[in-house]
């Protein structure tokens, strides 16, 4: 499967797919099963080397759009089914997930939301603090109004996604080539013809960018405007726990965005930081644990001073209003882009794999992505921002 051995790229590619992590190689895998047979995926380090290949992923279909709910839900029917298609163990854990609240507004929020979810066949609902609690033990009910809950849901591992995906994609015919930058993209007449890579230059049908938090560097080469911002997140890992430690829903504290979950023998926690900014940076620093452990002294006073050994940050890719953008270019016909999920990418891969194939080939996909056009910041429009949680 590893490319590590190309010291030049093909001359040429009906398709260059730019970003090797979850999104780029779930797009190889669902195109080249359609039949599409000159694939190129390029990816600047290996393949998950960015946010895409790290720990443990959060699986869910509980969103406010019902475009998200649609691609979320997809995507968790895949995971499901991932042993057998395309056919690698991927640790799917249906454990649940838990959004705790603690105001009214929150609540009828929520329960909005769970109609929609309800409607498009998630079975999500809204629970008492007594559930919550039962569901999850070492939480504190002091202050909390309601939770919402699917049991459906859960989490699985990015690193195996991406190498199930590549594998498969590879068996059908994809090349995959690691360590290969691109540098530059050429066009002619309205159409991405040249793709320009520290290894040499591709002339190509068609281009999909999947990098991540390096969209909007992609779309600058092209002239398309892919309004995406990288933005650290950082988590930690506990020290193992006793084998008899509960087995826990994803759970979110949504006023603070602190969550944990179980991870291996022990726990992992996270917060996205709201003083973050933007950069590249993925040095990671514990000093947002303090804040984590605040908000925990609050909800869960068990797992504010447990000992962590270590932790890990990578990326967002965040755009204006925290929803993906996935289509195809208005100025370059041939420039399709599937990007920019603000820490959904993973758990709507899948879905999203299948819409970029459907683009591509010209037919019509399971959901209309058009919300999610790059162009809605243009045009001044766009859709109801999603909360900016795991």
């Amino acid at each position: 499967m590893s490319s590590s051995a190309f010291r030049t790229v093909p001359d040429s590619a009906d398709v260059v797919i730019i970003g090797g992590g979850v999104m780029g190689a779930s797009a190889a895998f669902h195109l080249a099963e359609a039949g599409v047979r000159d694939i190129v995926l390029l990816e600047r380090g290996e393949l998950g080397c960015g946010s895409s290949g790290k720990p443990i992923g959060g699986v869910r279909a509980q969103f406010s759009d019902p475009l998200n709910i649609e691609l979320g839900r997809r995507s968790l029917d895949a995971y499901r089914a991932f042993g057998e298609r395309p056919g690698t163990d991927i640790g799917f854990a249906p454990v649940g997930y838990l959004f705790l609240l603690d105001s009214a507004e929150q609540e009828a929020d929520f329960a909005t939301g769970v109609g929609v979810q309800n409607s498009l066949g998630v079975p999500s609902r809204m629970i008492g603090p007594d559930e919550a609690r039962r569901l999850c033990p070492w939480l504190s009910t002091d202050g909390l109004v309601a939770a919402a809950y699917c049991p459906s849901a859960g989490h699985a591992r990015p690193g195996a996604v991406v190498r199930g995906y590549a594998h498969a994609a590879a068996a059908g015919g994809v090349r995959l080539a690691e360590h290969t930058e691109v540098t530059g993209l050429g066009t002619t007449g309205g159409r991405v013809t040249r793709v320009h890579t520290s290894r040499g230059r591709i002339s190509c049908g068609s281009v999909i960018c999947a990098a991540g938090a390096w969209s909007g560097q992609i779309g600058d080469m092209a002239g398309v405007s892919l309004p995406v911002r990288p933005v650290r997140r950082q988590l930690a890992f506990t020290a193992p726990m006793a084998p008899d430690t509960p087995r826990l829903p994803f759970t979110i504290d949504f006023s603070s965005s602190a969550y944990f979950h179980n991870s291996d023998d022990g726990l992992l926690f996270g917060l996205a930081d709201p003083d973050e900014a933007e950069g590249f940076d993925t040095t990671w620093t514990p000093g947002w644990l303090e804040r984590f452990r605040a908000v925990m002294r609050r909800r869960a006073p068990a797992l504010a001073d447990m000992e962590t050994v270590g932790g890990w940050a990578g990326l967002y890719e965040n755009t204006p209003d925290h929803n993906a953008l996935i289509g195809r270019s208005g100025e370059l016909e041939n420039f399709l882009y599937a990007t920019g999920f603000s820490g959904h990418g993973f758990l709507q891969a899948p879905a999203v794999g299948e819409v970029v194939r459907d683009l591509h080939l010209g037919r019509r996909p399971f959901a209309d992505p058009a919300p999610f056009s790059a162009d809605r910041f243009r045009a001044g429009s766009g859709i109801r921002p999603e909360a900016h949680v795991v």
